[in-house]
């Protein structure tokens, strides 16, 4: 090799820094080979940190390529430690290879002891390059593998612990302080006819929020979450595994995607539930219901000629009261007209006690009165100017977004270290003493960062739906504005069903008292969606009447 010259090229993962695969040890040996075959170097090119399973991502290796093919030093070898630092994809090491030759480079791979310009060189490249890529998905395999053993025998599979559990020694402890709010959440979606919307809408109104972690901060339970968090079988008590797999990317090479999985394990976990069998069974039949829509799409039919059904709370009990149709007949069996009216189901409350209210009252009088109220305000000019300016200053993303960014960075980052530590278990010597201990403790720390990355995963979705929520939300509240700016002429154009989704949009809840008022009235409040106001009006029904009907206008925060 006399008169020769050659680039040294050397890489390590930020994972790996073990003792013979160190930076500077490659370069050290790199450098005495190179002095011992009498070899020039012309450059050296190094990427640490930088992920080894393509080439792609490698900037100095790309330069190194480019000087090559522009014959700057016009030199006659690159130098690596090993193969393994040269590339691990066996189509980015032979088309590389492939590059460097057509331009008069070999590979001289130090450790493995060869030489692409020798005969057997290219063929061992090939085999080892092969050789290495089937070892990489075999870890994969092997990691999986090992994480699904461990939910079989109930454990938590690692990450970050589910809101109201907390890790402690690996396992998974009630956090009290964050369990009861999980309590709250099954109870009102089991045993109320709350949703996820109502039930993140109840939670908002008291005051509950969700108590910061690291791996999320933002404080609301979205109805996104509270679907999550009705669905997860691990307050049940129970290990699930395999809900979510991994499939590849179709037309790509390294590109995976999360998809998800019907068909997945369900054990016994070794952690204690926060919700027992019998609620947690309610919830799910619920939950199924109304994935099925039938409930939803019957509850419509049925409430369409409704206007503020669910909306009027029972002064009783404080659930909602619904639109009943009743029909009398005469002795020969023809019938008199309808009569509309709303009343309280008598359901069976969260404390086990059932409703006493066995009040009808008529529906007209109260959509009416409900009607005058909202005419009222919106003929108050000021009332309308401030309640623009709280809509534009009440929709905010900027927390949301941050969240977010810092999702997707953690991804990024748990990403390039789930790579780095794939290459690096790849390039451990099996003839090296400690190589069990060192290829189980990155073996760990891999099957731990595949968990991470599965939360983040989860956290980034929903945090996304969080945003469309808010975001949705701004479009909304523009709407209703400009509906409300000319109400009269609006509102009387609408058909029944479209008065009733305006209502929707519009009302929270209206509290009435359990008499009839001696002036007529039943209507005690009226608590709207919209950031109207932040203090109370008084709106009088009844103009030769004293009695004031208070129409909160504040967004569903104050205490009760």
């Amino acid at each position: 090799m006399e008169n020769k010259s050659c680039y040294i090229y050397t890489r390590v993962s930020t994972s790996m820094q073990v003792d013979g695969y160190s930076l500077d040890a490659q370069k050290d040996k790199l450098r005495k080979y190179a002095e011992f075959q009498d070899l020039e170097v012309k450059g050296e090119y190094c990427d640490e940190g930088k992920l080894g399973k393509s080439v792609e991502g490698r900037i100095e290796f790309q330069r190194m390529l480019e000087d090559i093919r522009s014959l700057k030093d016009n030199v006659d070898y690159v130098l690596v430690f090993k193969l393994s630092r040269f590339g691990r994809n066996a189509a980015d090491v032979l088309n590389s290879l492939q590059i460097m030759q057509d331009f008069g480079t070999n590979l001289i791979c130090v450790e493995d002891g060869i030489d692409s310009s020798k005969d057997s060189g290219k063929l061992m490249i090939s085999v080892l390059s092969a050789v290495a890529e089937i070892e990489r998905e075999n870890i994969l395999v092997q990691t999986m593998e090992g994480r699904k053993q461990k939910a079989r025998e109930g454990k938590w599979n690692g990450g970050f612990a589910p809101y109201g559990y907390k890790l402690v020694n690996g396992e998974l402890e009630i956090a009290e302080d964050e369990a009861e709010a999980i309590r709250l959440i099954f109870d009102l979606y089991a045993n109320t006819d709350m949703g996820a919307n109502y039930t993140a809408k109840y939670l908002e109104t008291h005051n509950i929020r969700k108590k910061p972690r690291q791996n999320g901060k933002y404080p609301y339970f979205t109805a996104h979450l509270i679907i999550k968090i009705i669905d997860n079988p691990v307050y049940n008590g129970k290990i699930a595994y395999g809900r979510r797999k991994t499939e590849k990317v179709k037309g790509t090479r390294n590109e995976y995607k999360q998809v998800r999985s019907d068909d997945y394990l369900l054990v016994e976990g070794i952690h204690k539930a926060i919700i027992d069998d019998k609620l947690w069974d309610k919830a799910q039949r619920k939950h199924k219901s109304q994935v099925k829509k039938y409930e939803v799409v019957d509850r419509l039919k049925n409430q369409q000629k409704h206007l503020l059904s669910g909306m009027i709370k029972c002064p009783i009990c404080g659930a909602g009261m619904y639109g009943n149709k009743s029909s009398k007949r005469k002795k020969d069996g023809t019938k008199y007209k309808d009569y509309y009216f709303y009343g309280c189901k008598h359901r069976k409350l969260i404390n086990g006690h059932r409703c006493t209210y066995n009040k009808q009252i008529n529906e007209e009088v109260l959509n009416d009165a409900v009607i005058e109220i909202v005419t009222k305000l919106v003929r108050n000019k000021k009332l309308l100017e401030s309640m623009k300016e709280k809509i534009d200053s009440k929709i905010n993303t900027t927390d949301i977004d941050i969240e977010i960014e810092n999702f997707q960075k953690q991804l990024r980052q748990l990403n390039m270290s789930k790579i780095n530590l794939l290459d690096d278990i790849g390039a451990l010597d099996p003839e090296d003493k400690h190589y069990k201990a060192m290829k189980s403790d990155l073996n760990d720390r891999l099957y731990s960062i595949y968990d991470k990355i599965e939360d983040i995963n989860d956290l980034l979705e929903e945090a996304y739906a969080t945003k469309q929520t808010i975001e949705k939300d701004k479009i909304t509240s523009d709407n209703i504005y400009e509906i409300l700016t000319n109400f009269d002429v609006f509102y009387q154009r609408m058909n029944k069903v479209e008065q009733r989704k305006f209502i929707e949009l519009l009302i929270d809840e209206i509290q009435i008292y359990k008499e009839r008022q001696p002036n007529g009235q039943w209507i005690k409040s009226i608590k709207f969606k919209l950031p109207l106001l932040e203090e109370t009006l008084g709106t009088y029904l009844d103009k030769n009447s004293q009695d004031e009907t208070v129409v909160l206008m504040s967004k569903v925060n104050p205490t009760k």
